[in-house]
């Protein structure tokens, strides 16, 4: 089954009510857990960091770890602190901020509740009730840079981000890095747009739903040669593809999630997919809280321990030069072996 139908199935066998995933009654008996989901900006259909983690928390339901879980979306971030204390009021036994910018309303709502544990996704752990849910994607994406280089045509790649905050340049500087791998192997000259590793300066829309940015910056790159374009910017990664299919000027790097779970309509410009395992995150975060067992030990997702990765689209497997794609493997391998340092 696919990530996008087990997602599916998981949801048809919940009752929704008002961003409420409540278990079958046989599942419910099991625990007594509430788990409940802070979401950034962008919505719970984002086609990245908040749908893909929400999915796991509703995979942890679907397997007996909660009795409940429910979502609060943010329209901005003033609205942070109002969904933290509706959840505590709610009594919610396990409470997870989604994304970096929801550390510090994580940390002041963990002071004040430290009887309720908490988890937040881009950011370390914290007090002894909050635990960090983390990615080395600076990893995968120096895989994804490499491949982006070796695809290019133009000679020229591009990057850009929704805020420049951390969770998101890591990526960013991951890829840049990845080109200039290529290049020192194979004494190429590719060069990186939007993004500056040795300044790290770049470009940034200033947020994760300004379409109207998202979409001259597309163009921009594109009137500038680039042929390959990485957004890292949430759900704007659809108006970049979007763009790149009217255009047929560039193709596009998918982010956090597989394109044919998220965006498969996509996918004829969506050469291959950077994965941030959010879904399992969170979800080996939830059963932890479950089995007794829950510290602020930080859950590290890395290419060893497959909590990140890429994926290619299968349409492109036959598009992707073999020497290109066995090239990629081995460097993961080495990667994870410690062999080629990545930051």
């Amino acid at each position: 089954m696919s990530k996008k139908l087990h997602v599916l199935s998981i949801i048809a066998a919940s009752t929704l009510v008002a961003g409420v995933a409540v278990a079958p009654a046989a599942q419910a008996a099991g625990t007594k857990q509430k788990v409940c989901v802070a979401l950034d900006t962008g919505g719970i259909n984002d086609k990245s960091f908040n749908q893909t983690s929400y999915a796991g928390a509703l995979a942890a339901r679907s397997r007996g770890f909660a009795s409940s879980v429910e979502y609060l979306p943010a329209k901005s971030p003033a609205d942070y602190v109002p969904n933290l204390k509706s959840f505590v009021d709610k009594k919610c036994t396990l409470i997870i901020g989604v994304g970096f910018t929801l550390g510090d309303a994580i940390a002041t709502s963990a002071a004040a509740n430290p009887g309720i544990k908490y988890a937040i996704v881009d950011v370390g752990s914290g007090a002894a009730n909050v635990k960090g849910i983390t990615f080395k994607t600076d990893e995968n994406s120096f895989l994804i840079g490499y491949l982006a280089a070796g695809m290019s045509k133009t000679g020229k790649v591009a990057t850009y981000g929704g805020l420049q905050i951390p969770t998101v340049t890591i990526f960013m500087n991951g890829f840049a890095k990845g080109v200039e791998y290529y290049n020192d192997v194979k004494s190429k000259n590719v060069q990186v747009l939007g993004w500056n590793p040795a300044t790290k300066t770049g470009t940034f829309l200033g947020s994760f739903v300004d379409s109207n940015k998202a979409l001259a910056t597309s163009i921009a790159f594109e009137q500038q040669g680039a042929d390959v374009i990485f957004p890292v910017s949430g759900g704007m990664q659809e108006v970049t593809a979007g763009n790149s299919v009217k255009s047929k000027k560039s193709n596009v790097i998918w982010v956090d999630a597989a394109v044919m779970a998220t965006g498969a309509k996509f996918a004829s410009v969506t050469p291959v997919s950077a994965l941030k395992g959010l879904n399992e995150g969170v979800l080996a975060t939830v059963k932890e809280a479950f089995d007794g067992k829950f510290s602020n030990r930080e859950y590290v997702g890395t290419l060893k321990n497959k909590g990140v990765g890429y994926v290619i689209t299968p349409s492109w497997r036959n598009k992707i030069p073999a020497s290109l794609q066995k090239e990629v493997r081995e460097l993961a391998q080495d990667i994870a072996g410690g062999w080629v340092p990545v930051s």
